[in-house]
């Protein structure tokens, strides 16, 4: 069997693992999924700068981050409906983050209970992910359970008042009630050990909506229906942060933002950080990259809260590219989930530590012994061109240098 050393390695992997239609919902993208190829483009068109002659004995790839050290620079971002991969997912993904010392953000749409997850991973720093949907009082019961089993921050995701057109999912009849095709049937026939896997766990249900010993009745089929297809509470507002103030008195971060004047609302409303986040390309086709998006959201907040930053994530170069631009941390979602159909929590934990080694390498190459020492400087900032675009005609100036960034993030 071929040597699994990269995250494409465990992707191509994973695709013969995993039912089409499984590996499509991990996979997939928005519309033309444009915005996926945007991400990667982004990134692959940053190169490093080296500096030389920099003493790198020993590099620290470690960070702080309210209050809890990570012993790599990148969490798991939240992955919804992962017990389709594999049973218990969730549980296996945070067990995973516990071995690798960094955290692991656990969906509203998961299918593994939250104090499940936490007996899992007893010492991991676990995160809890918030969808609020049209019945709020969902909403404050995962985040009361949350609280009572020790999860350490709160992540309201705020880029899904509608689900975007993931066509993908649609073509396999990916939806609640599911409507399976015979092409699909067949297709999961094909996949025995991941049938069986599944016929010994069960169908994966959205485990934090069911009730416990004490809560009232599940909620209605309505409700689990908007969380598999993302439709929220289009209601929910900058205001509303008061309301998760109230119920939370932890750090709480607002995920799904990609432009500066959402970064300031942020930051007057109260949040103790901000997620630059395209949802992985899931949502707004015609989206900016995260990367490319990345400064100016800094450049908004000035230092004073915690900036992180998620989608296209495969290498650890990404991640220092993240890291240089000034980002406090990166988070990564596919890229773990991949290692999960390949191999369980041992698979996840193997990609973990393959991006931690690659992130490591990449800071040697570049002088830096610490994430601190990484800088702007380490960026050259130019603009990506896709294959179509690369016949075209060359990408408008800034400052003189072709730049997809504000010209005052080219400094």
């Amino acid at each position: 069997m071929a040597q699994l050393l990269n995250v494409e390695d465990y992707r191509r992997r994973a695709r013969s693992a995993l039912p089409r239609l499984v590996f499509d919902y991990i996979d997939g993208g928005a519309e033309d999924e444009r915005c996926m190829q945007r991400n990667r483009d982004a990134l692959e068109a940053l190169p490093l700068i080296p500096e030389c002659l920099r003493d790198t004995s020993k590099v620290d790839i470690g960070i702080e981050l309210f209050g809890r050290r990570w012993r790599a620079p990148f969490g798991i971002a939240p992955i919804g409906l992962a017990g389709l991969v594999r049973p218990r997912a969730d549980a296996l993904l945070a067990a995973a983050a516990q071995a690798a010392g960094v955290p692991f953000i656990l969906s509203t749409a998961s299918n593994t209970r939250i104090e499940d997850v936490r007996n899992a991973a007893p010492d991991a720093a676990l995160w809890m992910q918030l969808y609020v949907m049209g019945e709020r009082s969902i909403a404050e019961r995962i985040v009361r359970r949350a609280r009572n089993a020790g999860f350490e921050a709160l992540v309201l995701t705020v880029d899904v008042p509608v689900s975007g057109l993931r066509e993908r999912d649609l073509r396999h009849g990916f939806r609640v009630p599911m409507r399976l095709t015979p092409g699909t049937v067949l297709d999961m026939a094909r996949h025995p050990a991941w049938l069986l896997r599944l016929a010994g766990g069960g169908m994966p249900q959205f485990a934090n909506l069911l009730p416990d010993e004490d809560d009232g009745a599940p909620v209605s089929a309505q409700t689990q229906a908007a969380l598999l297809s993302r439709a929220m509470d289009r209601t929910l507002t900058w205001d509303s942060l008061g309301w998760l103030r109230r119920l939370w008195d932890g750090p709480l971060l607002v995920k799904g933002l990609l432009g500066a004047e959402d970064a300031r609302r942020a930051l007057r409303h109260g949040a103790d950080g901000i997620v630059v986040s395209n949802h992985g390309g899931r949502q707004l086709d015609a989206a900016p990259a995260t990367i490319a998006a990345l400064p100016a959201m800094l450049d908004a907040v000035g230092g004073r809260i915690p900036v992180l930053v998620d989608s296209g994530m495969r290498r650890g170069s990404d991640i220092v590219k993240a890291l240089a631009l000034g980002a406090s941390a990166a988070l990564v979602g596919r890229a773990p989930v991949y290692g999960l159909a390949c191999g369980g929590e041992q698979g996840a934990l193997s990609v973990l530590q393959l991006l931690a080694q690659e992130t490591e390498r990449t800071m040697t190459l570049l002088g830096a012994s610490r994430v601190g020492e990484l800088g702007r400087r380490h960026v050259e900032i130019h603009a990506p061109r896709s294959h179509a675009e690369q016949a075209g005609p060359a990408p408008v100036q800034a400052h003189g240098k072709a730049s997809i960034y504000p010209a005052h993030a080219a400094a």
